[in-house]
């Protein structure tokens, strides 16, 4: 990228000139320095990001499970202490699984904070991190997304007092979850950022 910024800065100097003499010439040479040297890198960058973003996802499920049981507390940062709530809870798996697939996460946001940094998605468009949130706003997330469809979240129970897992084949989903069903939800690409 240095040596394309480089040539583009000499061309521009020295284009002064040419530019008078073979207008033409130098709005091809332009368009050809465009197309096929800046282009490319812009979607080496893309498909690098996609990638990134697919370990991500495909990291989540591994991460989660480890978190399974441990002790609730408020404010608890299961990394430190062995005990969590659902924002360090949260916090601790999306940056587990960013620094696996080499990108940067944000940092902790309590919850109120983070869920602001979502965006509304569908449940056609489900995958493995998204949020299921209540009309309260208390949410779980989605670890786990298996071919038949079947969900599985995790979040930190107050009232059992420990991270807790369920799946969407579980009764408290159908008249807890569902019945208090706000949406669901997926983290912003800007809490995400490529660390190369």
């Amino acid at each position: 990228m240095a040596v394309i910024m480089n040539f583009l800065q000499r061309g521009a100097v020295v284009g002064k000139k040419f530019r008078k003499k073979r207008p033409f010439i130098y709005t091809v040479s332009f368009y050809f320095l465009i197309s096929f040297c800046i282009v490319p890198v812009f979607l080496l960058n893309a498909a690098s990001s996609m990638e990134q973003k697919k370990i991500f996802r495909q990291s989540i499920p591994s991460i989660a499970k480890q978190f399974i049981g441990i002790p609730y507390k408020l404010g608890g940062d299961p990394r430190k202490f062995g005990t969590s709530d659902n924002s360090y809870l949260f916090f601790s798996i999306y940056d587990m699984a960013a620094q696996k697939a080499g990108l940067f996460y944000e940092g902790y946001l309590p919850m109120a904070h983070l869920l602001r940094n979502t965006i509304e998605i569908t449940r056609n468009d489900l995958q493995n991190g998204d949020f299921i949130v209540l009309n309260n706003d208390h949410a779980a997330m989605i670890y786990q997304i298996e071919n038949s469809g079947k969900m599985h979240f995790i979040y930190a129970s107050q009232k059992r007092q420990q991270i807790f897992s369920f799946s969407s084949d579980n009764l408290v989903f159908q008249i807890y979850w569902l019945e208090n069903f706000k949406g669901f939800y997926r983290l912003s690409d800007t809490m995400l950022e490529s660390v190369y």
